[in-house]
């Protein structure tokens, strides 16, 4: 591994300059996302492997062996039928004929393995991950990958999209009656537990900034940022990545100065984001932007895009970036979203997650309203795709749950045995 001091950290609110302990919130209690600044102020793409070809802009000394990262190319086939001149597509992914590498078919690894990496530099213990699938599953697999152990809490109906292409024997699994939420829920509870690191999602800038290099490879792609990043959402993370990323290409120089305009998108019959944004507020009502929440993330396509609790109101999360870039925000209906998906596999020749297809929807609904310009460069993020080649062509192995969680539980019993597992890893 090789190290160099890169970066520092500061709060956007308050200014100050923060130590990195695996640190991820102000220390002077600013409800704000801190962020990496660093020494490197112009983009050398470096001769590393996978994502870590961006590690001037990755809050982490070194880096690790890995063949994952974001790959962009420029579209003939879509980009045809919607009659678009520019269109873009990265894709995040298991697709080999396009050098696309990420076996467990979801952008959400470029977030893992800066994060671990981070961890095993600046903190101690061991990471608690809550996710409702995709995320959990990129960190099983860096687990098994490299050893290191974490704790990942699901929904019990997430069980089946955690596995890796490794065994996994330092994972502990624990499945949730309920949705994502309830994971989050029971996961902030096991990190009361002495060692239990809470990863902490949005307000980790490993995290933020490894989905962040979407927007860097698209930029050294294309050769000048886009003037829109097409993503669906469920926390937002993404697009607040996206967005912090053009801010340091634009004071790069060399890839344009003006920033691209985020157009996001949710499932429906959930998007609190969306109506909240549609109705000029900065803070989700709940019994407005998302009544019935439990009925309606059972109805979603698309269940990775159903957090409760997002970073939108946050300093420096998803209204803001949807302010600052003149953002645009649509729901996406299910049915819309299953033939978006068909389209692009039959035009792309790849299938995309339903989270994709989403975020391709809201693209063919953007171009037949006329809200893009045909001339307009477009990038059009697939955060996740290639699972038919990858159940074809990969060894698929199922994580083994460690123990589930029924609603209304008091997790004692629970603490009890994720403090016996903790301790072979003293």
């Amino acid at each position: 591994m090789i190290r160099v001091g890169n970066y520092r950290l500061r709060c956007p609110e308050c200014g100050a300059i923060i130590d990195d302990h695996y640190t991820n919130s102000c220390p002077c209690g600013c409800n704000s996302l801190i962020r990496a600044e660093y020494v490197a102020r112009r983009l050398t793409v470096r001769v590393l492997p996978g994502m870590f070809r961006f590690h001037d802009w990755l809050p982490v000394d070194g880096w690790t062996v890995t063949d994952a990262g974001p790959v962009t190319y420029r579209s003939e086939n879509l980009a045809s039928e919607l009659g678009l001149s520019n269109l873009y597509i990265t894709f995040n992914g298991y697709w080999p004929e396009k050098n696309a590498c990420i076996r467990t078919c979801s952008f959400k690894k470029l977030e893992a393995l800066p994060t671990m990496l981070r961890m095993s530099e600046k903190g101690k213990g061991i990471l608690q991950i809550a996710s409702a699938g995709n995320t959990g599953r990129a960190f099983a697999q860096i687990s098994a990958e490299s050893g290191v152990p974490v704790v990942i809490v699901v929904p019990k109906s997430a069980r089946d999209s955690i596995w890796t292409t490794r065994d996994a024997g330092n994972v502990c699994l624990i499945t949730v009656d309920g949705d994502y939420s309830d994971a989050i829920s029971l996961g902030n509870e096991l990190c009361r537990i002495d060692g239990i690191v809470p990863e902490e999602g949005a307000k980790n800038p490993a995290r933020r900034d490894g989905m962040g290099t979407v927007m860097l490879d698209a930029a050294v792609s294309i050769g000048r940022m886009p003037d829109w990043y097409f993503q669906a959402i469920g926390s937002g993370t993404g697009g607040i990545a996206a967005w912090e990323m053009a801010l340091r290409l634009a004071a790069d120089g060399r890839y344009g100065q003006s920033i691209p305009r985020l157009f996001l998108s949710q499932n429906e019959p959930f998007a609190p984001m969306v109506n909240a944004w549609n109705a000029g507020r900065r803070e989700i009502i709940p019994e407005l932007d998302m009544p019935d929440a439990e009925s309606a993330i059972k109805m979603v396509y698309s269940p990775v895009l159903t957090n409760r609790n997002p970073p939108y109101s946050i300093k420096g999360g998803v209204f803001d970036a949807l302010a600052a870039t003149n953002g645009e925000m649509r729901s996406v209906l299910t049915d819309d979203a299953k033939s978006a998906g068909k389209i692009f596999e039959d035009l792309e020749g790849i299938d995309p997650d339903p989270a994709a297809a989403v975020c391709v929807a809201s693209l063919i609904s953007a171009v037949e309203n006329n809200e893009v310009e045909n001339h307009d460069i477009i990038l059009l993020n697939i955060t996740g795709g290639g699972y038919k080649r990858a159940e074809r062509e990969l060894e698929r192995i199922p994580v083994i749950v460690s123990a589930h969680m029924k609603r209304g539980s008091a997790p004692g019993e629970l603490t009890d045995d994720i403090i016996r597992w903790k301790a072979g890893y003293a």
